[in-house]
């Protein structure tokens, strides 16, 4: 039974040493090392000017007449780190029905941008004929870059 405390009493002290050098820091090794990485981003941005400094947020359009197609030049930058292909969408339509009559294309679907490359899209914008009751509307274009 002496023995047995002897042991525990060991034990104990040992726990205890080893409880302080942890709470005062005593007996901690560290090594700290660098760490390189390169981040892939994906990053479109949509530009009026071929310099790529003038940000677009909308098109205007203006008057346009049943059977008419206008085209707008825009110019469309990879400012991420990969490469990138892309798609646009057309949506969220005031009055909802003009989508029956508008369509919305541009010449770039599925092409591939390199990282920090741009270049210009056209996008098309064709009224139906037999568009009717609509004078006015409202629309979004989404253009999505996808690493490639």
């Amino acid at each position: 039974m002496a023995m047995q405390k002897a042991v525990l009493g060991t034990v104990m002290t040992i726990a205890i040493v080893g409880l302080v050098a942890s709470v005062l820091g005593v007996l901690v090794a560290t090594q700290t090392f660098n760490n390189a990485a390169i981040i892939k981003t994906v990053g479109v941005g949509v530009y009026s000017d071929s310099a790529c400094t003038q940000k677009v947020t909308s098109i205007n359009w203006q008057t346009l007449v049943p059977g008419e197609t206008k085209t707008i030049t825009i110019y469309v930058k990879n400012e991420g780190s990969t490469r990138i292909a892309l798609s646009m969408s057309v949506g969220n339509w005031t009055p909802s029905t003009a989508a029956n009559y508008i369509n919305v294309t541009w010449n770039r679907q599925d092409s591939s941008l390199d990282a920090g490359a741009s270049f210009s899209a056209t996008f098309i914008l064709s009224v139906s004929q037999a568009i009717s009751g609509i004078t006015s509307f409202t629309f979004d274009i989404t253009i999505v870059g996808t690493e490639s």
